[in-house]
């Protein structure tokens, strides 16, 4: 049985396949999963829904790329229907499985089996669902009551596979969610055992955002004939996410998290940190400022995972913190923003972190944080994923303040039910205070429940030029050298946030800064000065990211006569090579 949209034939689009489509619809699907797709909104089909319908892939091998959150559960699920259905175009009564989807984490396999639930519903198909963290003993019972479809992690699939609960000797489709993923997380060994416990002349679909060598490995062992289709087309950013980056002080971002938090005041927002310490730490600073955040990483338990992501739903928790494999899976249809708190290893990463929101036709903000001296690695990701960011600057608290006055006189004068109590204690209170008054002390109740914006240590990209003489309080003043300069890409942006971390002082304690070729040279007051060198010892080879091993140290006299000492002498001894602020060119793809 075959079923199809109306379609115009695929183009090739490097190495792969590409749908284009034209006027197409599911009328000729057959009527319960055209009910099903009517009564959730489907008008037509997306793209990777397109590819999989149309008359070349019918009955074939698949081997699909597609973007997060493209609509390509639906996707399989529609493509697997010709081997579940009767001619009747009714499902049989079965005892052993007729499908299998199988995903990395719990939470995927959860939400595929939602989403598969709705589209067979109608057909009366029945979902079992087998992951680990639940009851092994209720997935047995419901395995040998019979189930059309089987939706699982490796795992747990293969302990029932092991323990003779899971019979896939009638199998008729094999489905691999997000293989890549699977593969990296260590699962190899479970789906050869799995795959290789299935008929061979099943068909087998093969979902991977990216195609590593043991992606082509797995599906040449597999596959047979498999048909290539990419819907990654030359635009791969996902419409419906605005890409945003903003170049900071590294100092700054957790500051600037916290600003961005708060000027958008999302209803939900994700931040992805790069490991299971930064998750922590950052979820303990947010906690402490008075956010309702959750963390996600693979310290936590199941159960934790679980409460976690129950106060995600029900609005309790508003924003969450995750490592990328923790966040895998994860369908949140209120989150609104992604905040790139530690950048992406590359451009895959970043468009499946975005892809968490965006979803489902909503818009959604992918904003990234860019320490200054890795902005020309950024620039060149963002050039590969074929993402056009605008560069913003971060958000200060006047912003922030400018925000929440429109958010707060949008929100008090939407209008409300009120009832007789309600205008009791409203006469009550007008008898005491003034309306303004009143008004105010709402205001200022509404205001007592949001956190404080955060002043920024970089206040912009560069200095404003001072009048001519010392600034107040510069009068009397040591100059210090540091040994990077230009060719290290020593700039003002990152250097301020530099030397208030290894001096233990503020940017306002800095004098001039003069950047050469290879030394800078910067004032600090000489009351100040103590205080600072004595600072700078303690920090030296401590500071994180190499900092610790810039050498600094006082200069005799005036700035002129300390470059004329330094092109007499040379540059002073190091004990170290400095290190070079400067990004990797982007490996060719």
């Amino acid at each position: 049985m075959h079923f199809a949209g109306r379609f115009r034939r695929f183009q090739p689009c490097s190495g792969a396949r590409t749908p284009h489509l034209v006027g197409m619809s599911f009328e000729q699907l057959p009527a319960f999963l055209a009910e099903a797709l009517s009564a959730r909104g489907y008008s037509a089909p997306t793209p990777v829904q397109a590819a999989v319908l149309e008359p070349e892939a019918a009955g074939r091998d698949l081997v699909v790329s597609a973007q997060t959150g493209s609509g390509k559960t639906v996707a399989f699920g529609l493509a697997m229907a010709p081997q579940l259905l009767q001619p009747n175009g009714e499902l049989p009564y079965v005892r052993e499985p007729l499908a299998l989807v199988i995903a990395p984490t719990r939470e995927l396999a959860l939400q595929v089996s939602r989403e598969l639930e709705w589209l067979y519903g109608k057909s009366g198909g029945r979902i079992a669902t087998c992951v680990g963290g639940m009851d092994a003993s209720k997935e047995r019972r419901a395995l040998s009551q019979g189930a059309h479809i089987i939706v699982g992690t490796p795992g747990r699939l293969r302990d029932h596979l092991e323990r003779g609960a899971l019979d896939l000797s009638n199998l008729k489709v094999a489905v691999l969610d997000e293989a890549d993923e699977m593969l990296d997380m260590g699962f190899r060994e479970d789906l050869e055992e799995i795959l290789d416990a299935t008929p061979s002349e099943r068909r087998t679909l093969l979902f991977s955002a990216t195609m590593p060598k043991p992606i082509v490995a797995l599906a040449r062992r597999y596959q047979r004939d498999a048909l290539r289709i990419s819907t990654v087309g030359e635009d791969r950013g996902h419409g419906d996410i605005a890409y945003q980056a903003i170049a900071l002080a590294p100092a700054d971002i957790e500051r600037v998290v916290v600003n961005l938090l708060r000027y958008h005041e999302a209803e939900s927002a994700m931040l992805f940190c790069a490991t299971r310490e930064n998750v922590r730490r950052l979820h303990a600073s947010l906690v402490e400022r008075g956010f309702a955040v959750v963390a996600l990483s693979g310290e936590n338990s199941q159960s934790e995972r679980n409460h976690a992501m129950q106060a995600l739903r029900d609005r309790r928790a508003r924003v969450c913190v995750a490592t990328d494999v923790a966040a895998r899976g994860i369908d949140l249809p209120t989150l609104s923003l992604v905040i790139h708190v530690e950048l992406p290893r590359d451009a895959e990463m970043l468009q499946h972190r975005s892809g968490r929101t965006g979803r489902a036709g909503k818009k959604g903000t992918a904003i990234l944080l860019v320490p200054y001296p890795r902005r020309r690695r950024v620039e060149a990701t963002l050039r590969d994923a074929r993402i056009a960011a605008e560069w913003i600057p971060a958000p200060t608290p006047e912003d922030v303040r400018r925000n929440d006055r429109e958010r707060l006189v949008a929100h008090l004068l939407e209008p409300v039910e009120v009832d007789d109590e309600d205008r009791e204690l409203a006469a009550r209170l007008l008898a005491e205070r003034s309306p303004e008054e009143i008004a105010a002390a709402l205001v200022r109740a509404h205001r007592g429940r949001m956190p404080v914006a955060e002043e920024l240590l970089d206040a912009g990209p560069a200095r404003q030029e001072r009048p001519e003489g010392p600034r107040a309080g510069f009068e009397d003043t040591i100059w210090f050298r540091m040994d990077i300069g230009r060719n290290q890409n020593a700039d003002p942006r990152w250097l301020l946030p530099l030397l208030c971390r290894r001096g233990h002082i503020t940017k306002n304690e800095i004098g001039a800064i003069r950047i050469a070729a290879s030394e800078t040279i910067f004032e600090i007051p000489r009351a100040a000065a103590g205080r600072f060198a004595d600072a700078v010892k303690r920090t030296t080879d401590l500071a994180s990211d190499g900092e610790g091993s810039v050498r600094i140290e006082a200069v005799q006299g005036s700035p002129r006569a300390a470059a004329r000492e330094n092109k007499r002498s040379g540059p002073p001894p190091m004990r170290h090579k400095p290190k070079v602020y400067k990004a990797k060119p982007a490996r060719p793809r």
